[in-house]
């Protein structure tokens, strides 16, 4: 998994890729919660994120969780197995999930 995270005043971005899963979880946990306190607002970009796990979710519980009681945390872009994944376990409930349009290139002609 890779973690990219765009941290400006009290807002952070984390675009995440690969597979967060038991073995990847930590990491994430790891670099969120460095940062978290100071947060009003937390962005996952899911668009390259293949595979989610029970570890996984535990970890978007847990800021979400955290988020809850300082500021708003949204989840961008989930493929269509990730958004399975969220909708049978329950957590379209408690996040806030969104799917956001491509940004289209103009054409110079």
């Amino acid at each position: 998994m890779q973690i990219e995270k765009q941290l400006t005043d009290h807002s952070l971005n984390i675009k995440l890729s690969g597979r967060l899963d038991s073995y990847t979880s930590p990491e994430l946990e790891e670099s969120l919660f460095q940062d978290l306190d100071s947060l009003t607002d937390l962005t996952f970009d899911l668009t390259d994120l293949a595979y989610i796990s029970s570890a996984g979710l535990r970890v978007l519980l847990l800021a979400q969780k955290a988020m809850n009681k300082q500021g708003t945390m949204r989840v961008l872009n989930p493929n269509s197995d990730v958004m399975d994944v969220f909708e049978v376990t329950g957590f379209t409930d408690i996040l806030t999930v969104e799917k956001t349009e491509p940004v289209e290139q103009g054409v110079e002609e």
